[in-house]
């Protein structure tokens, strides 16, 4: 029996996703077995090539992990779209867009001049940026063109289903495999994961108190944090109320609160407009003025409140103003 062939792929993202297939332990040599892995370029030696001779269809499946940001990567997830049956945006960055979407908030220009002009450590005399073409004692150079903005897998290419998170939860990276290969898929579009908010899950919401008020917001370092309360109650932001379950809530174990990465809960259309309306019903404020003081204590609302789903919100990226 010929066995489903399943990629992974790697665009604009840390790799921390491909460490997640890593992290399935002993769970990975079942995956192996029931699958055959033709295309991994992090783990094992494909060349593009050899996706390029599969025929459309050919591939069962595709996890394809990180934003999209360049011409390669654009072209890499056209490719694989093509060979696959199935797409599956793996983890928060091509999910949502991730903390590379966040660059949506400057230009590419901005970019490049922090990076190749003025950063200190930056010896660039001749004040040299990349182009996507150059040619060397007759011999023509080329690289990805790096876009003017950071898209989501989905603004791209059709995408079948989401797995969340950064990284996702090896246990829902099994569960996604194993679903593939039964045939058990939810409906196209779906979300793999619990369609529950983090908050439904934290071992911690026993202890949030109703109708809670606070004057004062915290930085997790501003404040030794009570282990046992909930953060929101201790005035330490946690994204917890518009997030989706599934991670294992491994950063509140850790006694850090939710920073959003496995995208919005159930029902939420915009992750970060609904984590701002829940905080701002807790501010203790009766005027504008006494809740703009409040809002002010947050350092940086959009690396706060969209932290990795700028590309995927109702922002999308910054917009400049038109010069007359």
């Amino acid at each position: 029996m010929t066995k489903p062939k399943v990629a992974f792929y790697w665009c604009a993202s840390c790799g921390g996703c491909e460490e997640a297939v890593v992290d399935l332990n002993e769970a990975v040599l079942d995956v192996v077995a029931a699958v055959d892995i033709c295309f991994w370029p992090v783990a094992l030696d494909f060349k593009v090539s050899d996706v390029e001779a599969l025929a459309d269809g050919e591939i069962a499946v595709t996890f394809l992990n990180g934003a999209i940001r360049t011409d390669e990567q654009h072209h890499m997830a056209k490719l694989l779209r093509q060979k696959s049956g199935l797409m599956i945006a793996f983890g928060s960055c091509s999910h949502l867009g991730g903390i590379p979407a966040l660059a949506n908030l400057t230009t590419r220009e901005e970019i490049f001049r922090t990076s190749y002009l003025q950063s200190p450590t930056v010896d660039n005399p001749g004040g040299t940026l990349p182009q996507k073409s150059t040619t060397i004692d007759g011999n023509e150079f080329t690289i990805p063109g790096f876009w003017s903005q950071v898209y989501t897998l989905d603004q791209v290419v059709d995408v079948d289903y989401y797995l969340p998170g950064c990284a996702p939860n090896p246990e829902l990276l099994a569960a996604a495999v194993g679903a593939v290969l039964k045939g058990e898929l939810p409906e196209k579009g779906s979300v793999i994961g619990p369609d529950k908010a983090l908050c439904d899950t934290c071992s911690r919401r026993e202890t949030k108190t109703p109708n809670k008020k606070l004057s004062r917001l915290y930085r997790p370092h501003e404040i030794i944090i009570d282990p046992e309360i909930c953060f929101l109650d201790q005035g330490v932001v946690c994204c917890g109320p518009a997030t989706r379950s599934g991670c294992g809530e491994k950063c509140i174990d850790g006694n850090m609160p939710c920073t959003g990465c496995s995208g919005p809960a159930p029902g939420v259309t915009d992750q970060g407009a609904k984590m701002l309306t829940a905080l701002a019903t807790m501010f203790d404020a009766d005027t504008p003025e006494g809740a703009k003081a409040m809002a002010d204590q947050v350092v940086d609302p959009a690396g706060t409140f969209m932290r990795y789903s700028v590309a995927a919100s109702a922002l999308g990226r910054r917009v400049e103003e038109e010069k007359s």
